[in-house]
């Protein structure tokens, strides 16, 4: 990347993060009620716990971004 990294790059960054996540999150639920339809149920529970983890990483990323506008402006 060779763009200067400023307050709105950073936020666009950090905004498609989260929405590249939620793509993720939906496709692990949708996976893992397969997984335990077909019976894999210890795969099925990892699956959902990989999900929560990257909901965790989408609420540090919000903070993150939430935090670019509770501090002052660089360059």
């Amino acid at each position: 990347m060779t763009e200067e990294l400023n307050h709105d790059n950073l936020s666009h960054l950090i905004e498609h993060w989260i929405e590249h996540n939620d793509s993720h999150i939906k496709s692990f639920k949708e996976w893992a009620e397969k997984a335990k339809k077909d019976g894999f149920l210890e795969a099925s529970e990892d699956i959902l716990e990989a999900a929560s983890k990257v909901e965790e990483s989408n609420k540090l990323l919000d903070k993150a971004r939430e935090g670019l506008f509770h501090t002052h402006n660089h360059k």
